[in-house]
């Protein structure tokens, strides 16, 4: 059966299966103790920090390993915020950050601090120049993806370092995407990576502190890990984690990271083709190489994803149809784009192209029968003007992603062009698929007003 949710977890790599074997045998003792087993311990442990040290690009004595990459997030943005209290209570993200950063800053902001969220382009691409400008005097700490986590979309990473170092301010890189197809460039401060998304077993991370940054470690003190990660170390799944992330720094990752983005450019080109009403979201260029997502218009997230896993191929969504919030991802509501049947295909190390063409064969049937069970008619927008329509009211109220976009689909033919339909709904995706749709069929989103419930979305008609 295809894998292709790598983003989420890649797939065990066969050095980390091996060393996490032979560390089972020879890791299980307590490495802070001097006896002979402990010594032992201690030694896997230093080769394996110097290890990851030397695959990330920094000090052995600057990384410690976390019980995970969120827990890595956490403790790396609440450690440089305590420590530089006198410098301010500001932090500075983008709008497409990972949840943990989200999830940090909330908590900052609870605790009497401020931040700043930076928006991004319609491919998910924050500008420097906009980081930039939102640094203030009590800026403590800026927090940017290397590369994100929904949509593959690369950032400005060494542009943003070099401005954050020219106003004194540390920056925090969540690389958990990145890392494993290299190291991430400039002069950043802090670094948090998963070794799950690179092969490595579950439950490891990685936070690297660059020598001068300040930090100040939060909760009750620890002596592991130089005070920066409490608990017993998982020696076995540490030793594993970091000889797949060296493993991955040979010359065949260069060969395989060629190959993968040629399969996903052959995907993002014939997904279009073969699938009418598709966006295909992420910059085209500055992207991951084995990351590509894509959204169908009139279709059920959920149901597209069910479709597939029965077919063979397990995917991921951000699709609000997806989830029990029913609140699209904030990744796709900050760029702007289409949420509903919305499709992320991450292809782990050795996908097979026979794979991907096979899924290329399967997608456009799959749509079609999600799209025939919703009643989407074959033409959506071709039917007579309605005798004095000047305007519509459809009532969504109650209805799920994507209805209200199809019920919307369905009478813009009965207004003549100039005339208006104001859709009715209560569920929040609308609010973003609604104006998505009119950017996709060249009509006019003329905004949001208020309504007894929900909201009322007007469009005019264009064409």
């Amino acid at each position: 059966m295809p894998y292709f949710d790598a983003a989420s977890a890649a797939p065990l790599h066969p050095v980390a299966r091996e060393a996490l074997l032979a560390a089972l045998d020879e890791g299980w003792a307590d490495p802070a103790r001097l006896y002979r087993e402990g010594r032992r311990a201690r030694l896997l442990l230093d080769a394996a920090r110097e290890a990851a040290a030397e695959a990330v690009g920094c000090r052995p004595d600057e990384l410690v390993f976390t019980p995970s990459g969120t827990q890595a997030v956490h403790s790396g943005v609440s450690g440089v915020l305590a420590a530089r209290r006198r410098a301010g209570r500001r932090l500075v993200h983008s709008a497409v950050e990972h949840s943990a950063v989200l999830h940090a800053a909330e908590v900052h902001e609870a605790a009497g601090g401020t931040r700043a969220e930076v928006a991004v382009n319609g491919a998910g691409r924050v500008a420097a120049g906009d980081l930039a400008a939102a640094l203030t005097g009590d800026t403590a700490l800026v927090a940017v993806q290397s590369a994100n986590h929904e949509v593959g979309t690369e950032q400005p990473v060494e542009e943003v370092a070099g401005l954050c170092q020219e106003a004194g301010v540390p920056l925090l890189v969540d690389a958990a995407q990145s890392l494993p197809w290299g190291q991430v460039p400039g002069a950043w401060s802090v670094l948090a990576a998963s070794a799950h998304k690179w092969g490595g077993p579950p439950g490891v991370g990685l936070l690297v502190v660059r020598k001068g940054t300040r930090f100040a470690p939060q909760g009750p003190a620890d002596e592991r890990e130089s005070g920066r990660s409490a608990g017993f170390e998982n020696l076995p799944a540490i030793v594993a984690a970091a000889a797949s992330l060296r493993a991955l720094r040979g010359s065949e990752t260069s060969a395989e990271a060629a190959r993968l983005r040629a399969l996903v450019d052959r995907i993002r080109a014939r997904v279009p083709e073969l699938v009418p009403d598709v966006e295909v979201v992420g910059d085209p260029v500055h992207r991951l190489p084995h990351l590509v997502t894509f959204s169908c218009l009139y279709v059920d997230g959920e149901t597209l994803l069910g479709e597939l896993d029965r077919a063979g191929f397990s995917v991921s969504s951000g699709s609000s149809c997806t989830s029990s919030t029913l609140i699209p991802s904030h990744v796709l509501r900050a760029m702007g784009v289409l949420s509903e049947g919305n499709v992320r295909v991450s292809l782990p190390y050795g996908t097979a192209e026979a794979e991907v063409e096979r899924f290329l064969e399967v997608l456009p049937g799959l749509v079609r029968s999600v799209r025939e069970r919703l009643g989407v008619p074959a033409a959506t927008a071709e039917a007579a003007p309605a005798a004095g329509a000047e305007g519509l009211v459809v009532d969504a109220l109650g209805r799920r992603c994507p209805i209200p976009v199809i019920e919307l689909a369905k009478v813009i033919g009965r207004v003549p062009v100039g005339g208006t339909v104001t859709v009715l709904s209560d569920d929040e995706a609308a609010r973003q698929d609604i104006p998505a749709w009119c950017t996709m069929r060249e009509q006019e989103y003329v905004g949001e007003r208020a309504a007894e419930r929900g909201a009322a979305y007007v469009v005019r008609r264009r064409v």
